[in-house]
Parts: structure tokens; C-alpha cells; sequence
């Protein structure tokens, strides 16, 4: 992830790792902690890491005492959501392959089907928000303030509408998309809420909780 964004780096910027050493992860999950890219102090950005899923919606939390969080977002004209797409909370969160779960009826139920850009995995991003938020995510857990990302979501592509027709990440693959994505304008970086063109990606595996590459 470094070497990778070096490529977006301009003069005097520099990317700081707090995230350490981290595991290969074929897996991860809701609530879990993964890496992410974000704006960091003056000129620096962050490579740290975050527990996936913002704050639910209020009206969603009625009655309920834990918030496990909101994954994936895709309207972004709802007010919950714009207060996060600014440039200092949005982020990029690397993966090498995504699954969505098979939706065609003669598919296994909770059947993942593992989409990539190619068979040996490259590292391309997700195009994520994040926030600091108090909340209990978990009862054992009790009240926590902690570091959270989401990313957005798109009509599907080709590849992916047969599996799951309703939506897809947003993916950047290119260094200028991850640099507009992180310093743009809210109207001008929200334009790449689009999905892949159609034969970017591809299936490189199926089943399975992780990838198995």
C-alpha cells in the first residue's frame, strides 16, 4: 500500500504508517478492523486502520442498545450521510478482491462469489468515508470511541449485476481517481460514484468466507 501510493504523492506531502505490521487478511468483516488511507496533519496522510461500518441512521436504532454500523452507502443526498463527504473524512480502503453473495435462485444460499481486476489480485481502492464516533457496537464491549469507514456503492457492472443486481463498490484503480477522490471538491469527487467499466473485472473465486488466493 506505501509503494503503491507513492504514485499519488505531490511535493512535501508524505504517508505516514500507524497501521504496523499488518496480517494478511484473505477476510474482512463487518466490525473488524481493516487499513485505510486518509488525511492526516498539514501536508501528511495516514495510513491507519478502522472498524468497518459508520453510524447507522438514527430511526434505524430504535429500540435497539448496540449500533453495528452501515457497511456500504449509496445515497449520498441523505443529510446522515453528507456531513461526511468532505474531504477530511473521506478515505480510500485497499483490497486486492471484494465477494458479493450469489443472488441467482440456483445458487447456494450465502454462496460468495470473489470478483478481482485480474487473477493475481492488484491492489486497487475502494472510495470510503470515515469518521471518530461514541457508540456501543458491542454490549461486552460497552461504549466506545473509535475510528470508522464505510464505502460507497453504484448501479452494478456486467460482471457483477448477474451475481448481485443491485450494487457494487465504488472501485479506483488509477492514481489521478485516488488523488481526486481524496482532494477534490464534495460535487466533483462524487462523480466517481460510477461503476467499473463492463470486462474490468472478473470471478476468481467462489464459496468460502475468504479468498482463498
Amino acid at each position: 500500500m506505501r509503494q503503491v501510493f507513492r504514485d499519488v504523492l505531490v511535493e512535501e506531502e508524505e504517508l505516514i504508517d500507524t497501521a504496523g505490521n499488518l496480517a494478511p487478511a484473505p477476510g474482512i468483516f463487518p466490525d473488524y478492523a481493516a487499513p485505510i488511507i486518509r488525511r492526516g496533519e498539514g501536508r501528511h496522510w495516514l495510513l491507519t486502520t478502522a472498524r468497518w461500518g459508520m453510524p447507522t441512521p438514527p430511526a434505524y436504532l430504535t429500540g435497539k442498545r448496540t449500533d453495528p454500523g452501515v457497511t456500504n452507502i449509496r445515497n449520498v443526498g441523505s443529510p446522515h450521510w453528507r456531513r461526511w463527504l468532505g474531504v477530511e473524512h473521506r478515505c480510500l480502503v485497499p483490497f486486492t478482491s471484494f465477494s458479493e453473495l450469489d443472488a441467482r435462485q440456483e445458487a447456494p444460499r450465502n454462496h460468495p462469489v470473489w470478483f478481482a481486476l485480474a487473477e493475481d489480485r492488484p491492489l486497487a481502492f475502494f472510495a470510503g468515508i470515515r469518521t471518530e464516533w461514541t457508540s456501543v457496537r458491542k454490549l461486552k464491549e460497552g461504549e466506545v470511541t473509535i475510528e470508522l469507514f464505510g464505502f460507497l456503492t453504484c448501479e452494478p457492472n456486467a460482471e457483477v449485476r448477474p451475481v448481485h443486481p443491485k450494487a457494487m463498490p465504488v472501485i479506483l484503480t488509477r492514481p489521478e481517481e485516488w488523488r481526486r477522490w481524496l482532494t477534490a471538491d464534495t460535487p466533483d469527487a462524487l462523480k466517481l460514484q460510477r461503476p467499473l467499466p463492463d470486462g474490468v473485472l472478473q470471478i476468481v473465486a467462489e464459496s468460502g468466507r475468504a479468498d482463498p488466493a
